[in-house]
């Protein structure tokens, strides 16, 4: 797990640039740095030490005669065999890192390279005999991968440098960098409550999407992005229930086998839940992380200390207060990037910064609900499954026409559920602010950027032919997933110096999870029926059968104290804050659920969070 930078074109003080770059990026791999400049491209590394720990394993990367330079973050979990495929073809390999099989590997097999590739990465070939760049994102999207084109848009000059890199942060230090917000982010933010968009919240800055590759021609500037993976949730009906259940528990224990693989200490995230308990028990290390807070009854850590006792394992915890949970917000925010505000991101981070004073690695459970249907929304309620059962498809779906373009009204997501029209009501896990109270609030400028409903439909356009719930299990793997639960996992680990890693978000278990039927997903039993069966072989029936809660904040009752209602009321009033929306209406929301009259903690937060993001970036760096 590490970091890299990058940029093309030619600047004064390229080297001085470059390690700026890098040193924005250190906590991504305090181990070891290294630079690779040429008269094309600039290379930067910041490495974080876990598999070869030596001199031999750094970075930039290069084969023999210096032709081929790689930068990687990541982990590639079969590059055992791909090196012993190598190595019959004749390429000698000189250290026991994974990086140098995408070395030889894209010699080998050009831009097939990430057909073969199990794990985690987001990296860069330099062909200097091709004169071009070389990138690729995982199929998930685990790691992150940023790129800027100064290109003359947006008043940003014409200049020909493309940046690349695994935080924004780093590009801040380019002088060619113009940074400036991009006003077409935050509408769909305040609905989904994660940087929905290819661009991101920095204008011009991008996204490089989950299971797509880039070429970038040196010569011309060409720049060409191309999908190289896609799932495929088709039914295989070929198999019994306690079958798949065999089967899921076979390639979760091989995966958790594959990504335990490391010359450091390796750990486990654990909660209350199936998921990382599941991770847990199949790894049994020497150590588990959890996290609470000290409120009331939002504290699970009990159910993590009862299961490392029962699996012998030595469990370590930490109650957060009101006051660190407020206190980290601005530095979680800067190492965000982007603004985000899952609630889950502030345990998160000192659940790292607990887990990061022992180990180096760590296993956790996400990924599990996107792949094996584990969410709420997943499942009907009994309402919508009486109507399923009572009133005919063409009926339900003929109701459901009739509402699909009428405005928000009592019951139409209702009939559009019945009518099994998810592109209609389900825009993922999230949902902060409707479309109407999004433009409500907004200034103008910042309120024409996409409705979210609007974003999803390329997406569920791909997908006609699935199923209700594997639509939605598609939107979320590709929306959900990469831009807010993956996202925070990455980057308030790196925050710590920490390597997560998500052993059921591996290709192996993926091919496996895609082919379960529905009705073996999610039935009257509940959600992610396969799973649970499968974890119930190690786990025992409390953990296997629990319902998920993520991490419950007791935030609603926080913003209810007059210290922490003056805390969102100095970034609510702020001269700057008014340039995005209409403040006044953002303090009657905060008044109203401070004096009981309303529950608007997520509304408040998710507007709080890009405040303290956009305070970060652009005033205190001013």
């Amino acid at each position: 797990m590490c970091g890299f930078v990058g940029f093309t074109g030619t600047i004064d003080n390229r080297h001085d640039v470059l390690t700026a770059m890098m040193d924005r990026i250190v906590h991504r791999g305090p181990d070891m740095g290294g630079t690779r400049l040429t008269d094309e491209v600039a290379l930067g590394f910041r490495r974080l030490s876990i598999l070869d720990l030596t001199e031999a394993g750094a970075q930039p990367m290069g084969n023999e005669d210096g032709s081929v330079f790689v930068v990687f973050n990541g982990e590639i979990y079969n590059f055992q065999e791909l090196r012993a495929e190598l190595e019959q073809m004749g390429y000698t390999f000189h250290c026991n890192a994974d990086t140098e099989v995408l070395v030889h590997g894209y010699e080998a097999w050009g831009e097939d390279l990430v057909n073969r590739l199990r794990g985690m990465y987001g990296f860069v070939v330099y062909d200097a005999v091709r004169h071009k760049l070389y990138g690729a994102r995982d199929i998930f999207g685990i790691k992150p991968f940023y790129y800027y084109r100064a290109d003359g848009k947006n008043g940003r000059p014409a200049t020909g440098d493309f940046l690349f890199g695994s935080e924004i942060k780093s590009f801040l230090e380019h002088p060619r960098f113009v940074k400036a917000v991009n006003p077409e982010a935050l509408r769909p933010y305040l609905t989904l409550q994660f940087p929905a968009t290819d661009e991101t919240f920095f204008a011009g800055v991008y996204k490089l999407p989950a299971a797509h590759y880039f070429t970038y021609d040196l010569t011309t500037g060409a720049f060409d992005v191309r999908r190289y993976w896609d799932a495929d949730f088709s039914d295989d009906n070929s198999k019994t229930f306690d079958e798949y259940v065999e089967e899921c528990d076979q390639v979760v224990h091989e995966s958790v086998e594959a990504h335990r693989i490391a010359d450091v200490k390796v750990g486990s995230f654990l909660s209350g839940g199936v998921d990382s308990s599941y991770i847990a028990a199949c790894l049994m290390p020497d150590t588990t992380f959890s996290v609470g807070f000290d409120y009331k009854d939002y504290n699970e850590t009990n159910y993590a200390a009862e299961l490392s006792d029962k699996l012998g394992i030595k469990n370590v915890r930490k109650m957060i207060t009101a006051d660190e949970f407020f206190d980290a917000l601005p530095e979680i925010q800067y190492h965000m990037d982007e603004p985000q505000s899952n609630l889950s991101s502030v345990p998160l981070w000192y659940l790292a910064q607990l887990a990061a004073e022992q180990v180096t690695v760590v296993l956790s459970g996400e990924g599990a609900d996107e792949l094996f249907a584990g969410y709420a929304y997943y499942e009907d309620v009994p309402a919508v499954a009486r109507y399923k059962r009572w009133v005919p498809l063409g009926i339900r779906q003929a109701l459901g026409r009739f509402v699909e373009n009428k405005h928000y009204f009592k019951g139409r997501n209702f009939l559009l559920k019945g009518a099994e029209m998810p592109e209609k009501w389900f825009v993922g896990q999230a949902y902060v602010y409707r479309k109407d109270e999004a433009d409500d609030v907004l200034k103008p400028a910042y309120a024409s950027g996409k409705d979210a409903f609007d974003l999803c439909q390329p997406i569920y356009a791909r997908v006609k032919n699935f199923c209700s719930l594997s639509k939605r299990q598609y939107l979320d793997m590709n929306m959900w997933l990469p831009g807010d639960i993956l996202l925070k996992a990455d980057k308030m680990c790196m925050a710590h110096s920490l390597e997560l890693r998500v052993p059921f978000l591996d290709k192996k278990v993926m091919e496996f999870a895609e082919h379960v039927p529905a009705r073996f997903r999610v039935n009257e039993r509940g959600n992610k029926q396969v799973l649970r069966h499968a974890a119930n072989r190690c786990l025992p029936d409390e953990w296997a059968t629990r319902p998920k809660k993520g991490f419950p904040v007791p935030l609603k009752f926080w913003l209810r104290e007059q210290k922490y209602y003056d805390y969102v009321k100095e970034y609510f009033t702020a001269p700057w804050a008014s340039e995005f929306f209409d403040t006044s209406k953002l303090m009657q929301m905060l008044d109203d659920h401070f004096e009981g009259r309303a529950l608007n903690q997520r509304k408040i937060y998710t507007a709080l969070t890009f405040l303290i993001w956009y305070k970060r970036y652009f005033i205190d760096e001013a």
